[in-house]
């Protein structure tokens, strides 16, 4: 048997629920005294479904807390039999666990569970994002001020922007902070949350109404600067402009923009 396939043989029987080894792969081992080869293939057969199980538990530890050993696992187990790891790095093993939630529970559980792996996703996101070269205050103060009007945005690379229907965020830190489990609720309203990277460390915060709309605007309807003030005007009248540098000033400090070009 070659090299390769041997390999693929050896793949064969880790992908197979039922570890059946074919004939071949068999005839190439050699069993020990005290291991044969049976026994062997077993051990590396539950070590690399035992292996994916603790990546997604890593990658997804309010969810864990949340179900607990048996039901994570079960779940882990058939999301793997579903979207088996398909990339070199298993930093992408879990990357549609929340779309399999989704569809593979009812509504009522899916829902939540589907959001709050999405939530944990876009940390793992942010973390690995390159980068980028967001705005600083002190390129903001060089701007001549016949430049502002004009000035469009995008979102430096690690940002990420959910819209939460439940409180996926107060579950997340209350794992992250070792304090009470809340139970899972639907919001009174939809809140904005944002993630990203700063200085090697994931920040998050919601936005009210409000700041979500207008950070929106600006991201996914590519609105210029004059536009954004144009919009706070219909809610802060003549407070707008003030108000749009308020947002733009705390963007610009929490590294989560840069400036597009044209």
């Amino acid at each position: 048997m070659r090299l390769r396939e041997w390999q693929l043989a050896f793949e064969s029987f880790l992908l197979d629920d039922a570890a059946t080894a074919n004939l071949a792969l068999g005839k190439s081992l050699i069993g020990g005294p005290t291991l044969d080869i049976d026994t062997g293939l077993a051990i590396y057969h539950n070590a690399y479904k035992a292996r994916l199980q603790e990546v997604l538990r890593t990658d997804y530890p309010t969810i864990w807390h949340w179900m607990g050993d048996e039901e994570f696992d079960q779940l882990a187990t058939a999301y793997i039999g579903q979207c088996p790891s398909a990339h070199y790095s298993l930093r992408w093993l879990g990357k549609g666990f929340a779309d399999f939630l989704r569809e593979h529970l009812v509504p009522e559980q899916g829902a939540p569970l589907a959001e709050l792996a999405a939530l944990e996703w876009a940390f793992t996101l942010a973390f690995d994002a390159p980068a980028g070269s967001p705005l600083t205050l002190e390129t903001m103060a060089a701007l001549a001020p016949d430049e502002w009007p004009g000035l469009q945005f995008r979102s430096t690379p690690s940002l990420q922007r959910l819209e939460c229907q439940f409180n996926s965020l107060s579950l997340w830190r209350a794992v992250k902070e070792a304090c009470d489990f809340p139970e899972s609720m639907a919001l009174a309203a939809p809140q904005v949350c944002l993630i990203w990277r700063n200085d090697l460390i994931c920040h998050y915060r919601s936005l009210e109404a409000p700041e979500g709309s207008a950070l929106n605007g600006l991201l996914d309807e590519g609105w210029s600067f004059a536009e954004l003030c144009e919009a706070s005007a219909v809610i802060y009248g003549e407070g707008a402009a003030l108000q749009a540098v308020t947002w733009l000033k705390q963007w610009v400090q929490d590294g989560l923009l840069e400036r597009l070009e044209r």
